[in-house]
């Protein structure tokens, strides 16, 4: 397994950036020189150094203005630093500090083990049980009940018979109009209606 050591920065000029940590000795600072450059108001010339020792990365502050800090404490001295750990340079500029343990066959970081509780079991999943369906009362058909076919030659002689009364009556309505209109513009003796009269016992002149 190989360790690879980055800072990551939360807040300042560029949030987000990635600053690998490669070397015995580095220097974090304002001017162009150092091995990360930060230009920030905030940041000193040279700020800060990181120095590899047995593996880890120790940070001191080089006398910069606004001091350098660890979780919220001002360094005096050298530091080891540990995964996650917190570095501000003055009040603006925050960097985390990440160790990421990966082997170097793979093609994927492994990320470092949760820690677990002693004895902890993950909580059983309810089981569903299936429902007893509900009994039917008498016997179970077999399969939907199939409707008795409709008397189709009922069906037309009403429909027909209905027509036809239908007929008779606007017939019927017709004739009563048409006397109705002969009588009351006494047309009777009028060439075209003049031979009905003999049938209702009448003489035109």
């Amino acid at each position: 397994m190989t360790t690879q050591f980055q800072l990551v920065m939360r807040t300042g000029p560029n949030p987000g950036t990635t600053f690998s940590l490669e070397g015995d000795q580095l220097t974090i600072g304002r001017d162009s020189t150092n091995t990360i450059v930060i230009n920030d108001a905030e940041v000193s010339r040279r700020h800060a150094r990181l120095t590899l020792q047995g593996g880890k990365y120790l940070i001191e502050d080089l006398g910069s203005t606004n001091g350098t800090f660890v979780n919220n404490i001002r360094l005096s001295g050298p530091h080891v630093l540990k995964s996650g750990e917190l570095i501000s340079l003055g009040e603006q500029i925050t960097l985390v500090f990440e160790a990421l343990s990966f082997d170097p066959n793979a093609t994927m970081m492994s990320q470092p083990p949760r820690p677990t509780m002693l004895g902890a079991q993950p909580a059983p999943q309810p089981v569903s049980r299936p429902q007893p369906s509900q009994p039917y009362a008498g016997q179970v058909p077999n399969g939907p009940a199939s409707e008795p076919p409709e008397p189709v030659a009922a069906n037309n002689s009403k429909r027909i018979l209905i027509i036809a009364a239908v007929v008779i009556v606007l017939l019927a309505c017709c004739c009563i109009g048409f006397f109705v209109f002969i009588d009351q513009m006494k047309l009777w003796c009028s060439p075209l209606t003049s031979w009905l009269v003999p049938l209702f016992g009448g003489v035109c002149p």
